[in-house]
């Protein structure tokens, strides 16, 4: 079973990048095998991609954007329920992937204690990408109105 990510090589928004770079990280980090498939690049992955997101996980507008998780053809989810699995220690039944020997979720007690400080550094991580997305949102409207 190979582990999917679709993700955009030459994406402009600096938040998809981190998306894409901590969902790649953290498969390295636990050893797991995936194939990346650029949809920048790559018409038919693009297509193959926005086919396969079930239709209640597309956005409102209807484009799922990356990165975007696969099990060969199963659906595990987009970031926001990738970052939701890494916060349970639940990633490999995200993936649809057997946990490795020896592999131990944490005590729901301990996970409770080390929750509230992940949840502030979470929060200010958010924030951080909101600022920056509203940022670029701000220079690219600047920029049309300069053109006019």
């Amino acid at each position: 079973m190979v582990i999917k990510v679709f993700l955009a090589s030459s994406s402009g928004s600096t938040a998809i990048k981190k998306k894409q770079q901590d969902v790649l990280g953290f498969l390295e980090a636990l050893k797991i095998e995936y194939a990346q498939l650029d949809i920048a690049s790559n018409e038919e992955n693009r297509m193959w991609m926005r086919e396969n997101v079930p239709g209640d996980k597309k956005p409102s507008g209807g484009i799922p954007l990356p990165p975007q998780i696969f099990n060969e053809d199963n659906y595990c989810g987009d970031y926001e329920t990738f970052f939701d699995a890494k916060e349970d220690n639940s990633v490999y039944e995200f993936l649809g992937l057997n946990p490795p020997p020896g592999f131990k979720k944490m005590p729901y007690a301990e996970e409770e204690e080390q929750e509230g400080d992940v949840e502030e550094e979470y929060e200010q991580g958010e924030e951080d990408l909101m600022s920056e997305e509203e940022e670029e949102l701000r220079q690219l409207e600047e920029g049309e109105e300069a053109e006019d």
